[in-house]
């Protein structure tokens, strides 16, 4: 039992409660990188266990793969695959899956990107910024194109 406490009056309260110990940051015999602010350095650990570790060469792959998805996100974003007088309950299948499939790509890019490591943090928006560029550039060449 908690003793009561006389706040103001005759209002009472419970007495606080001792807090509860700090979360440990080790799993089994594995150190966890716990971070709340953006730190910059290749010692990290960002979708798999383990990934990609303390080794420079896998942390530039790891970077490729974050550009690279954020780029296929994009991707999935502004194409359009299926063709005008195309099966409709067919066409509304494929466009969910292909949504389901973007949703998760975006969803593996946001669970990158809460690592708060600095450089995945660029390499998402760098390769979301790269598709987009590259979508637009074309765009405007249609529309400056001269027709004359």
């Amino acid at each position: 039992m908690h003793p009561l406490t006389t706040i103001h009056h005759n209002i009472t309260a419970h007495a606080p409660r001792p807090s509860a110990p700090p979360p440990s940051n080790t799993v089994g015999s594995h150190k966890m990188l716990l971070h709340t602010a953006f730190f910059w350095g290749k010692d990290s650990q960002f979708l798999f266990p383990g990934w990609p570790g303390t080794s420079t060469a896998m942390y530039v792959v790891a970077l490729l793969f974050v550009f690279a998805l954020a780029v296929l996100v994009e991707c999935l974003s502004h194409i359009q695959i299926i063709k005008p007088g195309s099966n409709r309950i067919a066409a509304g299948f494929f466009r969910t899956g292909l949504h389901a499939v973007r949703a998760g790509l975006h969803y593996l890019v946001i669970l990158a990107v809460i690592s708060y490591n600095g450089g995945v943090f660029i390499a998402a928006l760098v390769g979301h910024c790269r598709w987009l560029c590259h979508f637009r550039k074309r765009a405007a060449e249609e529309v400056f194109r001269c027709r004359c």
